[in-house]
């Protein structure tokens, strides 16, 4: 900072919120057999008229009051796809700021398993989907912060399992 210029005021704590209020979750699946990637990504394409449309994107939504994120990250698998989670990891914490709400929002982000690549079942919010490599995915993911999840998730479980941290980043089956 140049001496000389204007110091600008902080803004006061008091007035940005901190919230942990989203849960964004990468959809694994198992690779069929015989593949060099391990994993399939869920990736799904924002519908006509919703907010981001036709960007593609990893499951995300709101914690509900009174819900822990791990209880949102399964409600939003199931909502979004109809698929019920087999496994589920705790990855990591992204912060994101929502200038109309002046708010810093902290989006906990998780991985599911799921038993394999089946048919979604779309809600309202997306118009069609895609299982993707993890490379793939990358590609086609609009948000960058949804690539680094993908990047964790694939490096976490790149044994199948997430080894030796198993008991510390696996969440129990609710």
């Amino acid at each position: 900072m140049n001496p000389s210029s204007p110091v600008r005021p902080a803004i006061p704590a008091a007035d940005v919120q901190i919230v942990a209020g989203v849960v964004d979750v990468v959809v694994l699946a198992p690779a069929p057999h015989g593949r060099r990637d391990r994993w399939r990504v869920l990736t799904l394409r924002r519908a006509a008229g919703v907010r981001c449309t036709g960007a593609w994107e990893l499951v995300h939504g709101s914690i509900e009051p009174g819900e822990l994120p791990a209880a949102a990250a399964r409600r939003e698998v199931f909502e979004e796809t109809g698929m019920v989670v087999q496994r589920l990891y705790a990855l990591t914490v992204n912060p994101f700021y929502l200038t109309p709400r002046n708010t810093i929002q902290m989006a906990v982000v998780f991985a599911a398993v799921v038993e394999h690549a089946s048919v979604v079942m779309l809600s309202n919010e997306h118009d069609t989907t895609a299982w993707r490599t993890p490379t793939a995915a990358l590609k086609h993911l609009t948000w960058p912060r949804e690539h680094e999840a993908v990047r964790y998730a694939i490096h976490l479980l790149r044994d199948g399992d997430a080894g030796a941290v198993e008991d510390v980043l696996r969440v129990p089956d609710a």
